[in-house]
């Protein structure tokens, strides 16, 4: 049984991982086109997937926490990943959607993209830094 659990473990983390880097490429793909007004966001497929991607990474967390049985709250290291990634959807959005100008883009994705590595360094250390 240990090993089943410890295989589920390790595919929904490679999904997780995977699923991460989706988003992260999709945002920044948007975010390009956005800035040089490529008109890629004018395609479907481009105000979908990032929908259908960040749902898959949202369940596949969820069935992490469910699998290592750690949540949000009563880990403090996991809610401080889940605010960090509360934080890169909001200012993921705002660099896009702001009608602010260049500058004000560039820096809300800086900080979607701060948002992400410290997700990552959340869930490498499983430490939390502000949080007791």
């Amino acid at each position: 049984m240990a090993e089943g659990i410890a295989s589920s473990y390790f595919a929904f983390k490679h999904i997780h991982l995977t699923l991460i880097a989706l988003s992260v490429g999709l945002y920044l793909l948007r975010f390009g086109s956005h800035l040089t007004e490529a008109g890629l966001l004018q395609y479907k497929i481009m105000k979908i997937a990032p929908h259908i991607v960040d749902t898959l990474l949202i369940v596949s967390g969820l069935s992490l926490c469910f699998i290592i049985h750690q949540y949000p709250i009563s880990a403090p290291w996991l809610t401080e990943k889940v605010l960090a990634l509360l934080a890169y959807i909001v200012l993921a959005v705002l660099s896009i959607k702001s009608k602010r100008g260049r500058v004000f883009k560039v820096l809300t994705c800086i900080g979607a993209l701060s948002g992400v590595a410290f997700a990552a360094n959340m869930a490498v250390l499983k430490h939390a830094l502000f949080i007791n």
